[in-house]
């Protein structure tokens, strides 16, 4: 029973007699080793580890206070002689006693230029000559720019420091500066101009004084400002560049603040100072030229020359999509064997062996649980000359909209057609997904396209099956504005990976077919051409909350280029934010330009404003917010002809809008584009009409002439993709 004490009648006060330690528990003594408590837990009584910064102590001003007995001031005099006292001792340290100082104050009346010659010209009289000598180095400021003064006499350096009627501007000044620029005294005040106070100083070294504050009226201002100088001697001119406040958007030309001119035969100095308004040549900005210029070349030098190309993988549901795309980065090592084994035991687990491919792409629960691709899986992989962004898209008709939104996004497509008997015409015939998401990525501006005939090896690769798809497909895609020579039919098999990332090398397939294989058909893919040059348009494909500050927005750059600091100006909610950080590929990067993927992180604004389908731009170039538009539209299979006040679901990048045809201007021949009908009473399938649309809540929109990508448009009605169109003017 050693071990435990007598806690009721135990005397505490006889073990904390003299510390009153906050927070520290009754028990923390007997607890813990001393070395542990040392350690973890603080205690006031311990010394700081760390210097304590050093601060202004005003014995000096209590000392001077004794003077001041003499002379009867009021509060307001007062202060404007310690503001007064302040900007003196800048100028002579301590080499001239505080009765002396001022005195000449209470003589000039608080006027410090006046007090200040009265200073140096008893001095003169006593001969005490102020020379600072030696040669000074600077080390490197900003841009390592190495400057080197010597000699410098300052007998006639004047003060210069603009005082306001009151006398009380002294305040508005920081403090605290280092090296040969104290020794100047030069200092940058809060509105951004250039306050020159210059003035003898003794011979030895006056270390200057860390957060110095004077009580005025005025607001005070703390920080450290290290103003741009430029130095001339012996006709050489050394130049350090200036940097301004970091809250001001303007900063001041520095070769302007100061100029040196050598004024006598001595070598004597007079640094004079200019006071410069806010004139616009921000060091920022000058950077962003110099990158806008380079933008291309960057593109270039990214990725070792490899260009950049987004892919959609299309097809109807059950055509072996994902199984296929997921061997192809399994083998191409995207995926690592540890993870791809992983897979395989689980799928078996779940009875759905053949799906382990699948899984490398489908990654939610649901989805692999139900066997189906619901959203848009996103990945990255590399081919000889390219960089693929992969898109794989929803095959089932309850997701279109969702394969709407990665069509809009892709430069080209895979169309993957399932082989075996039957299941090529389920989803080819009336219903069927692959005649939609064919027409789909035609009308949503995509002209090459792969079809990869998939499950090849369960009809053992017979040429017969292959040229009756090819008829039938080739047929269709003509028909939708396909060119003959920008499709390309290639024979695979996603389960067992032939023809794929090498060439096959089965006789029963070799015998017949001496293509590419899939990766070589999407290496050749040409890249489109970029928009680089053109206003910044990002489209918002997801939103969600990141660690830290601010939110993320993902989406793909449809025009222009963007770096980190940039604003932005979100359409329609019409709030502008600041872009915080760029993700390319999960890597951070400081630009991205059209075409790339990327994720931003944005601050400046709440969350709650932003949904999918907002588009970010420019705030000096931004897009149009409309609920009226006019179009020009292609329809396409309907039973219902469209009528008058027709109800439809708008797609447009990845907005989701309803909408109504409000009215029917005319009916347009397909080839030509001449009016062949004006106000017709009702359109059918195939023809090509002018119609208004007007939409529920307002969609930033572009004229098709001016941004293709940001032009396009589908019309869906009931589970059906009934017209693709393109905008031709914005009313409201």
């Amino acid at each position: 029973m050693a071990r435990h004490r007598n806690v009721r009648g135990y005397n505490y006060d006889e073990d904390f007699e003299d510390d009153d330690l906050y927070g520290q528990s009754v028990e923390d003594d007997y607890c813990i080793s001393p070395s542990t408590a040392a350690q973890f837990i603080y205690s006031r009584r311990d010394k700081p580890v760390g210097e304590p910064v050093e601060e202004y102590d005003y014995e000096d001003l209590k000392e001077s206070s004794n003077s001041l007995l003499n002379h009867q001031l009021s509060e307001f005099d007062q202060a404007r002689l310690y503001s007064c006292l302040d900007h003196m001792r800048e100028v002579f340290g301590d080499a001239v006693p505080d009765d002396v100082l001022i005195e000449a104050v209470l003589k000039t009346k608080f006027d410090v230029q006046k007090a200040l010659s009265m200073v140096l010209e008893q001095d003169k009289m006593q001969n005490l000559k102020v020379k600072s000598e030696g040669t000074i180095s600077m080390g490197k400021i900003a841009k390592g720019v190495l400057l080197s003064y010597s000699e410098v006499s300052t007998d006639n350096v004047q003060s210069s420091c603009p005082q306001s009627a009151n006398h009380l501007d002294c305040s508005s000044k920081p403090f605290g500066f280092s090296g040969s620029v104290a020794k100047y005294g030069l200092y940058h005040n809060s509105s951004g101009k250039s306050v020159d106070c210059q003035s003898s100083r003794s011979e030895s070294e006056i270390v200057p004084k860390v957060a110095k504050m004077t009580v005025s009226g005025k607001k005070q201002t703390m920080g450290f400002e290290v103003p741009g100088v430029t130095a001339e001697e012996n006709g050489h001119s050394f130049h350090t560049p200036h940097k301004g406040h970091p809250s001001e958007d303007t900063s001041v030309a520095s070769s302007d603040i100061l100029e040196t001119v050598s004024k006598s035969v001595l070598s004597s100095h007079t640094i004079q100072s200019e006071e410069q308004s806010s004139i616009q040549t921000p060091v920022k900005k000058s950077s962003k030229l110099k990158q806008q210029i380079d933008v291309r070349a960057e593109l270039e030098k990214r990725q070792g020359g490899k260009q950049l190309l987004n892919l959609v993988v299309i097809g109807h549901v059950d055509a072996g999509k994902s199984t296929l795309m997921g061997h192809m980065l399994y083998l191409l090592g995207n995926v690592n064997k540890r993870t791809m084994h992983k897979y395989e035991q689980e799928s078996k687990k779940a009875g759905k062996a053949s799906f382990a491919y699948a899984w490398v792409l489908d990654e939610t629960g649901e989805e692999r649980e139900r066997g189906v691709t619901m959203d848009v899986g996103m990945t990255k992989f590399e081919t000889a000359t390219k960089v693929i962004t992969l898109m794989d898209a929803p095959g089932h008709k309850d997701f279109i909209p969702n394969m709407i939104t990665g069509a809009a996004q892709a430069d080209v497509a895979v169309l993957v057609v399932d082989a075996s008997r039957g299941e090529f015409e389920a989803g080819f015939e009336t219903g069927g997904q692959t005649r939609e998401h064919g027409l789909l990525v035609r009308s949503l501006g995509v002209t090459q396209l792969a079809v990869a005939i998939n499950k090849m090896d369960q009809v053992n690769w017979q040429q017969e099956r292959f040229q009756e798809i090819t008829g039938k497909l080739g047929h269709f895609l003509k028909q939708a504005g396909f060119k003959e020579s920008d499709v390309a039919f290639i024979p695979t098999s996603g389960l067992s990976g032939e023809n794929l990332i090498t060439r096959s090398q089965l006789s029963e397939l070799t015998k017949w077919y001496k293509g590419l294989c899939l990766l070589e058909q999407i290496d050749s893919f040409k890249p489109p051409q970029r928009s680089i040059d053109k206003p910044f348009r990002l489209c918002v494909s997801d939103v969600f909350k990141d660690q830290g500050s601010g939110f993320c927005v993902t989406g793909k750059i449809e025009a222009g280029y963007i770096q980190t600091g940039d604003r932005l100006l979100a359409m329609p909610p019409n709030e502008t934010c600041t872009a915080k950080g760029i993700t390319l590929h999960d890597e951070p990067v400081d630009w991205a330009a059209a075409g790339d993927h990327v994720s931003l992180t944005l601050v400046g604004m709440d969350i709650i404003k932003i949904n999918v389908g907002c588009i970010f731009c420019g705030p000096k170039e931004p897009i149009k917010a409309c609920t009226r538009f006019r179009a020009r539209i292609l329809i396409f299979n309907i039973e219902v002809p469209i009528t008058k006040g027709f109800p439809v679901l708008l797609h447009y990048q990845t907005v989701s809008e309803p909408a109504v045809i409000k009215r029917l201007i005319s009916v347009l021949n397909k080839s030509t584009g001449e009016v062949t009908k004006k106000k017709p009473k009702l359109l059918t399938k195939g023809q090509n009409a002018l119609v208004e649309l007007q939409t529920q809540r307002p969609v930033a929109l572009e004229l098709y002439k001016d941004f293709k990508e940001l032009g396009r448009f589908m019309l869906r009605y009931s589970g059906s993709t009934i017209a693709a169109g393109v905008v031709t003017e914005i009313k409201e």
